[in-house]
This record gives structure tokens, sequence and C-alpha cells, in this order.
């Protein structure tokens, strides 16, 4: 990585860690009720993770490849399907279809696509296109709710943002990873958006908590 590249590492985990003391500090000022508290939860176990990923090996010996592949993004993707299919908006039966939709995944991505270089990650991509449908039903709940005009009060708007900017937005480079390989320069350039659009969805995560209030 180039040294500006290892500057926003840095600053992405450290806004990580912000967003967590800040959700942290509302849970346990009691702002946070309901199922936001394990939003909360979320945010804290995730920074954790990070800094077992970042520093922790140096202690102990484990795969981070196989710490991120098997339990942190699975993790991640489990808990986002929770807050949008049932939380959001409301349907039990979309949240159980998207989760095991996404661990059926780990099949073929375990015994086709670990030799197959077409697809970087293909339980990444798949469980990325999932939360792409989830964040798209999620904005058309936010455009036809009679409660638009305040949006900026949604906690959910905040998050939903968040998520498009960063799992969204950088879908095509974890799955084309290895061809953009062979393109350096636009390589970097995503690699810059991956890094900046995940500082902006934890300062948009934090901001949740300090602007947003529950949409239910």
């Amino acid at each position: 990585m180039s040294s500006s590249q290892v500057f926003l590492s840095d600053a992405l985990l450290w806004v990580e860690g912000l967003a967590a003391i800040i959700a942290l500090f509302f849970y346990l000022k009691g702002a946070v009720k309901n199922f936001w508290g394990y939003f909360s939860c979320y945010l804290v176990l995730v920074f954790t993770c990070e800094l077992l990923a970042k520093y922790g090996w140096n202690w102990i010996g484990f795969s981070k490849a196989h710490f991120y592949n098997y339990f942190v993004i699975p993790l991640q993707f489990l808990f986002f399907y929770w807050l949008y299919a049932f939380k959001s908006l409301k349907k039990r039966g979309l949240f159980v279809i998207c989760s095991l939709l996404y661990l059926v995944s780990f099949i073929p991505s375990e015994f086709y696509f670990r030799e197959n270089k077409i697809i970087f990650s293909f339980n990444y991509t798949f469980g990325s296109l999932i939360l792409m449908i989830l964040v798209v039903m999620e904005y058309y709940k936010q455009i036809t709710s009679a409660d638009i005009v305040n949006f900026d009060r949604n906690r959910m708007f905040y998050i939903n943002l968040g998520v498009t900017l960063f799992y969204i937005g950088t879908l095509p480079f974890w799955t084309f990873y290895y061809q953009l390989l062979q393109y350096m320069q636009i390589w970097n350039i995503y690699f810059d958006y991956f890094l900046l659009s995940g500082i902006a969805m934890y300062v948009l995560f934090s901001i949740s908590f300090i602007w947003g209030r529950p949409s239910s």
C-alpha cells in the first residue's frame, strides 16, 4: 500500500472505533432502546474483531483470511439481513430466506470458486447482492413513507446510505479483484474508494446515533 493508503487504513480503523464508542455511550446512557441496542453491540463487536485481526495475530496464531471469511464477514451480513428484513421491513420470512441463501452460497464458494478465479469471493458477492436488494427495498420504504419530510431524523436513512456507499459501492471491486489487479491504476483508485467509503459509512453510523431517531 502507498503511504496515503496506509493512512486511510489506519483512519478507517479509528473512525470505526469512534463509531463503536459513540454507540456504546448512547446505549449506556439509555438513549438507545429496543433492537437498536443490538446495533450498538454489533459496532463494538466488529471493532473488537478489527483490533484482533490487526494486532492480535502478533500473540495468537490464526489465519486472518479464515477469521474474516468464516466469522467477521458472515457476522456483518447476517446482522444487516436481520436489521433490514426482520426489524425495519418487518418481514421475518425474508430474513430467514436471505440468511439461508447466503449460508448455502458457501457450498459453491468452497467446492467450485476456491480454484476458479473468475470471482474473487462468490459468497461475499452473493451476500452483497442480497444486501443490495434489501437496501433498495429500504429506500422504497423511506421514499413512500408519510414521514419522508423528516428523513434526516430517520436512523435507518444514515445506515442505509452508509451501507450503500461501502458494501454496494465496493461490490465490483471485490467481485473482479483478480481482473483489476491487471490494471493497477484502476485497482488503486478502487482500493482508495474502499477505504474512503468505509470511513464514510462509520461516520454515518455515528451520525445515526447523534441525529437520527428510531424509525420503529
